[in-house]
């Protein structure tokens, strides 16, 4: 029996529902926002006032009125855990948080650092907005900012390119390795403390053990266990996700990890929908436009697929653009054993895609595709995006290693393309399986070119940002869409579109299974650059204030929590 797509006018219907408090708060501060007074300030410039609004805010609720007492206690002391993560983020980001914001008087530019995590606009390539701190160091604080990558790569010691741990200087100057569970010790007994507690409370047994082992994990920098477990979690209306997780914000080398925290309210019904694809990820991996040595890693057939609303976020995942769906965990043994679980989280995708989105396509869309551009679609791409992370290759096919850890600071960019790109595919292909029947390809098509321009604006310093770069470019150099240059507005051409589809994945594909680190660095630097035409029709969306992204109002009180 064939199995068709959940995305109905009627499902839809009810995720509006659930959603609709998602409006932006008009003069409400987030929760959590520093306040604006101070008693030390610094000089500042900044390129233009309007760059502190690029953000819409945000009320993050949820319905939490079906989850026990017990349940919702939980959840206070998951929030509690989360906000110490991103107190250890600002640290391996920034350092003192207290000192940078007690350094700034003008409130809009505060509450811009706070957003950004540090005097550096996330959005716009890493650039200062507050001139006299200079440029971002690109390994921030997981190094020294005086080592050089020449130092590094001559450095003799074992374990140098690992997730959890810094890279200090010793007493002499030399280079050594502290392991997070020693650099911030303090901060990591207290999360690992109140998991514990909040194991006590879970109702489910898979998700208290999840909790216990996650503690031992952040106690001793040994996650596999945890999750392992993680994986085999199904039926808890709550979820977690915390710990150092991704590694987008080493653009040194892309080794090391960033603490971040996701505390997650699942959606049963609509995950039950979801969970079917899962089973066809090997009849997919089987029919990618590659060689077959590119394509002999099996992902996992323990894989699921779920929806959740996000009830609270910190650290990595609240920095710069924010996470609309996630796809964990990034342990390449854990895939291959397990596969990966994609978390789609609606109550955010829905905010951006009525307040950002839709603007960005009756601007630069033409008008008669403009209908094209569904709340299905994007949350279509956006799903088979996570579930395509599964397919592909981890592991470089001369055996020297993984993919992300041959490709260095270029891994996640290939990585979030190769993911845009296969979750295309997979469309194309479930649609001509009869698998999914509800709106149409050119839903998807349109919806998904719409969509670079949203994430292009994210910026090089965002490896979605970079990976839009250059599928905009290679897409432009196909003729997959064209631009009319009386109204400004762009186009999908069918056959050049679906021919770059195919292309992009066979490229980006072969790469990562190569890992050629002098191919992949060229190949970025070719394709991951902003025409002057692309940036003058970019600079027509900040000319309309339509927003970049959106940031949360987020806390107990925003939940009903007390």
């Amino acid at each position: 029996m064939k199995t068709k797509i959940f995305v109905s006018a009627i499902l839809l219907a009810g995720l509006l529902t659930a959603c609709e408090k998602d409006t932006p708060a008009v003069t409400a501060a987030p929760v959590e926002t520093p306040p604006a007074e101070t008693t030390v300030a610094a000089p500042v410039e900044t390129e233009t006032p309007s760059r502190f609004d690029i953000y819409a805010e945000v009320g993050l609720t949820t319905d939490l009125s079906h989850l026990s007492d017990n349940q919702r206690q939980m959840i206070s002391l998951l929030i509690d855990a989360a906000k110490i993560t991103d107190d250890i983020f600002w640290q391996q980001v920034w350092g003192d948080k207290d000192e940078l914001l007690n350094s700034i008087d003008d409130a809009k530019m505060k509450r811009f650092a706070f957003y950004n995590y540090g005097p550096w606009d996330r959005l716009a390539a890493d650039q200062p907005f507050i001139e006299s701190y200079g440029p971002r160091p690109p390994g921030a604080r997981f190094y020294p900012e005086d080592m050089t990558k020449a130092e590094f790569e001559a450095w003799q010691q074992e374990g140098k390119d690992e997730q959890y741990s810094l890279v200090k200087r010793d007493a002499d100057g030399g280079l050594i390795l502290v392991p997070y569970s020693k650099a911030f010790e303090s901060q990591i007994g207290e999360i690992a403390d109140l998991l514990i507690k909040a194991s006590a409370l879970a109702d489910d047994e898979e998700f208290a053990n999840y909790l216990k082992l996650r503690a031992e994990a952040l106690k001793t920098d040994n996650y596999q266990a945890s999750d392992m477990a993680w994986m085999d979690m199904k039926n808890n209306p709550i979820e977690l996700v915390i710990g150092p997780i991704e590694n987008y914000q080493d653009a040194l080398y892309g080794y090391r990890s960033a603490f971040e925290t996701f505390v997650l309210i699942k959606d049963m019904a609509w995950s039950e929908r979801l969970a079917r694809f899962a089973k066809y990820m090997p009849e997919l991996q089987q029919g990618l436009p590659v060689d077959e040595a590119y394509k002999a890693e099996m992902p996992g057939s323990d894989a699921d697929l779920n929806a959740y609303d996000l009830a609270y976020c910190a650290g990595d995942c609240n920095s710069g653009s924010k996470t609309i769906a996630i796809n964990l965990p990034n342990d390449e043994e854990v895939q291959l054993a397990k596969g990966t679980r994609r978390l789609q989280i609606k109550n955010s995708m829905l905010a951006k895609f009525n307040q950002i989105l839709m603007p960005i396509t009756n601007e630069l869309i033409a008008e008669d595709q403009r209908s094209y551009v569904t709340f299905d679609a994007f949350f279509g791409n956006t799903m088979f995006h996570e579930v395509a992370h599964g397919l592909g290759i981890k592991t470089t096919l001369d055996g020297a290693g993984t993919v992300r850890q041959a490709l260095k600071e270029h891994a996640s960019a290939l990585e979030e393309g190769k993911a845009d790109i296969l979750g295309l595919y997979m469309v194309q292909k479930l649609r001509e399986n009869g698998e999914i029947t509800e709106g149409e390809l050119m839903d998807n098509y349109v919806t998904f070119l719409a969509g670079i321009f949203r994430s292009i604006r994210f910026g090089a310093s965002s490896a979605h940002g970079r990976a839009n770069m250059i599928r905009f470019n290679y897409f432009s150099d196909a003729g997959a869409f064209s631009r009319d240059p009386d109204t400004g507005t762009y186009r999908v051409n069918v056959a050049e579109f679906e021919q770059a589809i195919k292309d992009l994945s066979r490229d980006l594909l072969v790469l990562q299974g190569n890992g050629n680190y002098e191919a992949v660095a060229t190949f970025v630097a070719e394709r991951g650059n902003v025409s002057p035409q692309l940036q003058a029709d970019l600079n027509r969306l900040d000319a309309l204030s339509i927003p970049v992204d959106i940031v949360y109002q987020q806390g107990k009180e925003q939940l009903g929590l007390n």
